[in-house]
């Protein structure tokens, strides 16, 4: 195909969505450097990509569909773009594609009901919900458009981000700290607050100073705030004043990194930082973190089981139901997982172990 002048990527989802999307990104920028390339995601998830070098602009858009801004930002892109590329099988982000791009490209799902939408794309690729990574998934659509796929990660903040955080933790240049992300957004992926309390004190006793990250949210400011009672003398606690930008700098020194399923573990394992990664009921083969240097087409890991691959420890809660790719044990986000509140603060302690031996002379 003719070099696109102009490319919209449409990732309208989470933030952990539009971050695995930055190797497509990064593969259309290496195969057309001189196109111009725009993302199109939800208000709320744009700070994962504010300091992206591969794009030109981000446009967020009110996932609320019936608020007149949506509208009139979709309408204002209307044919704006050689080629639009919808990451997503969904009908708004494929509309979205056809009405943006003069060439679309897209994921979809199998069935008749979905025909309408294939009359829509100029190609489109199959979309699996299960036995496909999230980046594997993505970079499909590389192999549509006939360019080379780059499979890492891309994190990324601003020489501002970088004073900031030093102003907040003055010591971060020195990496003698563990970096811990306590609450994922939603409950049935957190684990138990005794864990945080033993692996913290652990940590501490290595010479290591422990800094909490977390979100501005009133509960998970509370929950940051209830913990560091429990946390070793020393404990900075961060949560709610760091933007993305910020925290991808402060991961990025750390000695090493634990966290649930949420994106800010996910921007842990792509900047190579020794991680352990806490996973229950989610599907590890679609949504376990990717770890830095993983190329190829396979997935990281299996669907049952802990593993490591490069610097990532994915430790998978114990049951025979695990992962059930349910929301909590009684399928509602405000329930609890039994299988991460079984997970054992041994195995995370030796899983950090390794990970501190491993990575020993990172900033050396």
């Amino acid at each position: 195909m003719r070099p696109p002048d102009s490319i919209l990527v449409i990732v309208t989802r989470r933030i952990g969505d539009v971050l695995l999307a930055t190797p497509l990104i990064r593969s259309l920028r290496l195969a057309w450097p001189a196109a111009a390339i725009d993302a199109l995601v939800f208000t709320g998830t744009e700070g994962v990509l504010a300091a992206n070098p591969d794009l030109r602009r981000v446009i967020a858009v009110s996932e609320n569909a019936k608020e007149p801004s949506h509208l009139r930002t979709l309408f204002s892109l209307a044919r704006r773009y050689d080629l639009a590329v919808s990451t997503l099988p969904g009908d708004r982000p494929t509309f979205t594609a056809w009405l943006a791009g003069r060439r679309r490209v897209g994921l979809l799902l199998k069935g008749p009901e979905h025909f309408w939408k294939r009359l829509l794309l100029s190609r489109w690729a199959p979309f699996d919900e299960s036995d496909t990574h999230t980046v594997l998934m993505n970079l499909a659509l590389s192999d549509l458009l006939g360019i080379r796929r780059h499979t890492d990660v891309v994190v990324s903040w601003s020489p501002a981000d970088e004073q900031r955080a030093e102003r907040l933790l003055p010591g971060i240049r020195t990496g003698s700290y563990a970096l811990l992300h306590l609450y994922p957004k939603y409950r049935y992926k957190m684990w138990r607050r005794e864990g945080w309390r033993d692996i913290s004190r652990w940590l501490s006793g290595r010479g290591l100073q422990i800094v909490l990250t977390g979100g501005g949210d009133s509960e998970e400011l509370a929950y940051a705030e209830e913990i560091l009672r429990e946390m070793p003398s020393g404990t900075v606690n961060l949560s709610g004043k760091l933007t993305l930008g910020e925290v991808g700098f402060l991961i990025s020194r750390a000695r090493v990194y634990a966290g649930p399923d949420t994106a800010v573990t996910h921007m842990a394992a792509a900047l190579g930082v020794p991680t352990v990664a806490l996973y229950g009921p989610t599907n590890p083969v679609k949504w376990g973190p990717w770890p830095r240097g993983h190329g190829g087409a396979s997935n990281p890991y299996p669907r049952r089981g802990s593993r490591k691959v490069n610097n990532v420890t994915l430790l998978q809660g114990p049951g025979d139901c695990v992962p059930c790719h349910g929301e909590g044990c009684e399928n509602n986000i405000e329930s609890y997982s039994d299988c991460l509140l079984r997970l054992p603060a041994s195995q995370v302690i030796e899983a950090l172990q390794e990970a501190l031996d491993d990575g020993s002379d990172r900033h050396a």
